[in-house]
């Protein structure tokens, strides 16, 4: 993407109402697409996470998670590019059950692919695929060139660090430490 690297950018915050359009705006003003798109709730409690990818030249990106990091209704944020994360994909495949049955080789696909099959009856076959995007996009167009996808979703990324701890982890231990509050006051 002409020189561009794909980031993810992670932020934690409270649910806020409204944040999620505050923040696509700051992505919006930097003319900054957004790849994927993943919500939930974090492991501390109280605390959603944001997983969003895009791709961005060094300099966007530290502005861009500075501008959000400034938010008052967000904790932290930061980015890392794909060597500082583990993360996977989801994708399900919707396939007609007489086409797949007459398939030649169906487990040895669902081998190859490290498919389950989630859902099955007359009218057809969801089938789900987990892993990096390229790989859910391989499956997808096997199935599409072989007997044809009926239905597909794909999820947006789903990412941890690498690192011990999660960056919201040794902020909130850093603040504890600073206002003396013990682990189990919390």
């Amino acid at each position: 993407m002409n020189g561009k690297t794909l980031y993810t950018v992670i932020i934690f915050s409270e649910n806020t109402v409204g944040l999620l359009n505050q923040i696509t705006i700051i992505f919006t003003r930097r003319q900054l697409n957004i790849e994927t798109l993943s919500v939930s709730p974090s492991a501390i409690k109280g605390i959603h996470k944001f997983t969003i990818t895009t791709f961005a030249d060094k300099d966007t990106i530290d502005k861009v998670v500075k501008q959000i990091d400034k938010r008052v209704d967000i904790l932290k944020a930061y980015y890392n590019t794909d060597e500082d994360l583990v993360y996977q994909e989801i994708a399900l495949y919707k396939v007609s059950t007489e086409l797949f049955m007459k398939m030649n080789g169906v487990e040895e696909l669902i081998r190859k692919y490290n498919t389950r099959v989630l859902e099955m009856n007359e009218s057809c076959i969801v089938l789900e695929k987990s892993g990096h995007y390229e790989e859910t996009q391989e499956l997808f167009d096997e199935l599409s060139h072989s007997i044809g996808v009926l239905q597909f979703i794909r999820s947006g990324r789903i990412a941890i660090t690498k690192s011990k701890v999660e960056r919201l982890s040794d902020m909130l231990s850093a603040m504890e430490k600073r206002l003396d509050i013990k682990p189990e006051e919390r």
